[in-house]
C-alpha cells in the first residue's frame, strides 16, 4: 500500500493499476455517499468490487488518479497498515427479526477504539445480534454473539485466511460493558505476549487455550 493508499493489482502489458477501499464503519453507508463513490469510479473508469469485509473496492485505476479520487471522495481509507486491526464487521442486529440483542451500538463502539490501531498481526472484529454469527464470527480473531438469552458470548483466535482456524469461545452470558472490559484486556494480552507477525489464535496455540482464560481472569 502506498503514499496514497492504492494497492497494486496486477500488472497487464507493463500498465500498472491500483485498487483503493474506502472507510465504511460496519458496512453502513449513506445513500449519498454510495452515489458519490459510483460517480467517483465512473469518471475514473474504476470498476467496483463489494468485499466480504463489508466494504467497496474500486480497482482499475491510475496511480496518479490516486489523489484526486481521495479528495472527490472525501473519505478515509479503510486500512492504513497491514499490522493493525483491518475491520469490524457486524450483522444488521437491529434490522433483523431473528436478533437476540442489537449489537449495531456495541460493534461501532468497537469499530471506534480499535479501527486500525496497530496489532502484532492483521486482526478482524465480528459483530453477531444472534447466534446464526452472520458476518463469519466464529473466523474472525475477535468475535462477539448474542445468545438465545440476549446475553453476549466473546469467541477469538478465529481465522479464515492461508491457515484456517476456528475460533474458541472464551467466556458466555456477558453484558455489554463486560464483553468490552474483557476485549481491553485481551487486546492488552495479546500486545504483550504475541511474537511479531502471529495471529491471535496461534498465540493462542503456543500458549494453551486454558492458560489463556486463566491469564484473562486474572487481569
Amino acid at each position: 500500500m502506498g503514499k496514497h493508499y492504492g494497492n497494486l493489482q496486477r500488472i497487464v502489458g507493463g500498465i500498472r493499476k491500483y485498487a483503493i477501499t474506502p472507510d465504511i464503519p460496519g458496512g453502513f453507508i449513506t445513500v449519498e455517499k454510495l452515489e458519490k463513490i459510483t460517480r467517483v469510479a465512473k469518471k475514473y473508469n474504476g470498476i467496483i468490487k463489494l468485499t466480504s469485509g463489508q466494504r467497496i473496492l474500486i480497482t482499475n485505476l491510475f496511480e496518479e488518479d490516486l489523489p484526486a479520487i481521495w479528495e472527490e471522495l472525501d473519505m478515509e481509507p479503510a486500512v492504513l497498515s497491514q499490522n493493525s486491526v483491518k475491520n469490524v464487521e457486524m450483522c444488521p442486529a437491529g434490522f433483523c427479526k431473528r436478533m437476540k440483542y442489537n449489537t449495531i451500538g456495541l460493534g461501532m463502539k468497537l469499530y471506534r477504539k480499535y479501527q486500525k490501531q496497530d496489532m502484532p498481526c492483521r486482526t478482524k472484529i465480528g459483530v453477531a445480534g444472534c447466534r446464526n454469527a452472520c458476518g463469519s464470527v466464529y473466523s474472525k480473531d475477535i468475535g462477539v454473539m448474542t445468545d438465545f438469552n440476549g446475553l453476549l458470548t466473546l469467541t477469538a483466535g478465529g481465522s479464515g485466511g492461508f491457515n484456517p482456524r476456528m475460533a474458541d469461545i472464551i467466556k458466555k452470558d456477558l453484558t455489554e460493558n463486560e464483553i468490552l472490559d474483557l476485549i481491553d484486556k485481551l487486546f492488552i494480552y495479546y500486545k504483550d505476549n504475541a511474537e511479531m507477525g502471529e495471529k491471535l489464535g496461534f498465540m493462542i496455540d503456543r500458549i494453551g487455550i486454558e492458560k489463556f482464560k486463566k491469564d484473562l481472569n486474572n487481569m
